[in-house]
């Protein structure tokens, strides 16, 4: 379920006119990759309502923005997206993210992939609305599980309320170390998201999100996989993004060198379509995710036997080399 809105008090005065001489983060992207159109999923979360009243209303759920199913002879195969994100490699599913639920992450096999293949999609926007902070505001707040009074307190949460408890595992989850082969970093605004996704992979880069042309209705829908498949990069590896739940925006972003992007035009049998843009990531080496990880359980497979795939929520983000 998703939690209710809370009304939150978030940055100090002195920080606010701080931030008003700070370049704005659009800004900076511009100056850092000027020939890099910005994705929907960022000019969307750009422009945070407390730079205008110093107040906002934050959404912390559990929810990811894609909710999918995916049937198998006959029986849907999905998830519950539940404590723990069901992209992290590291983590196990419990038992109640793996009973059948309308709100879920699918994944399924890279072989799946290509034109005519059917699939149960719901493509929604996470009820978590968070936008972004300027690099110097979110510089100075607390993001570190020693200082999860000091939090909790600054947006009026509750300890004990579901809202902690979401804010303490993603807090925990950026913590976390990597698995082998993995680099992991929690980007708090887009410009520290900038700087570590060219750090890893140049200036020279794309950057997609998947984008849905009519989301007016609700609900899942057959989508069928149309012609037109197209990998977004010669090279096998990508920075992918992550939208955290959080009160403000917090990205998980990984970087491997065994990952794959692909764009794939989608249409739902009720004419709502999806764009081009639609983006599947494929992970080719799985063999040291964690055994009991939800995509196994799902797929019945191994860790490292079968490269493992899903679609990109709309407000999450992949970086890929040109």
């Amino acid at each position: 379920m998703d939690y209710p809105l809370l009304p939150v008090f978030t940055i100090l005065n002195l920080v606010l006119v701080a931030t008003h001489a700070a370049l704005p983060p659009e800004l900076y992207w511009k100056s850092v990759l000027p020939t890099t159109p910005m994705p929907k999923a960022i000019t969307d979360i750009l422009h945070p309502g407390w730079m205008e009243d110093k107040s906002t209303n934050v959404g912390v759920g559990k929810g990811v923005s894609v909710n999918a199913g995916h049937k198998r002879k006959g029986k849907p195969a999905t998830v519950v997206v539940g404590p723990h994100s069901p992209f992290a490699y590291n983590y196990a599913a419990t038992e109640t993210q793996l009973h059948d639920d309308p709100r879920a992450a699918l994944f399924f096999l890279e072989k799946d992939l290509h034109p005519g293949t059917k699939m149960d999609l719901n493509f929604i926007r996470s009820s978590n609305v968070a936008t972004f902070l300027p690099r110097q505001v979110a510089s100075a707040t607390p993001f570190s599980s020693e200082k999860l009074s000091h939090i909790f307190n600054k947006f009026s949460v509750k300890p004990e309320s579901e809202e902690a408890h979401v804010m303490k595992n993603t807090i925990e989850e950026c913590e976390d170390a990597a698995i082998q082969g993995e680099e992991k970093y929690c980007a708090t605004s887009l410009e520290s998201m900038v700087d570590f996704s060219i750090s890893k992979l140049g200036k020279r880069v794309k950057v997609v999100s998947t984008t849905v042309v009519d989301n007016k209705s609700a609900g899942l829908k057959k989508y069928t996989l149309k012609s037109g498949l197209m990998k977004l990069t010669a090279e096998d590896k990508a920075v992918v993004c992550h939208k955290q739940n959080y009160p403000y925006a917090i990205f998980y972003c990984h970087k491997t060198e065994s990952t794959r992007a692909y764009f794939v035009p989608l249409e739902a049998d009720n004419g709502t379509r999806v764009k081009a843009d639609a983006v599947v990531i494929c992970h080719t080496d799985t063999s040291k995710w964690n055994p009991e990880h939800i995509a196994f359980q799902v797929l019945k497979i191994k860790p490292g036997t079968l490269s493992v795939c899903h679609f990109l929520p709309v407000d999450h983000i992949v970086w890929v080399p040109e």
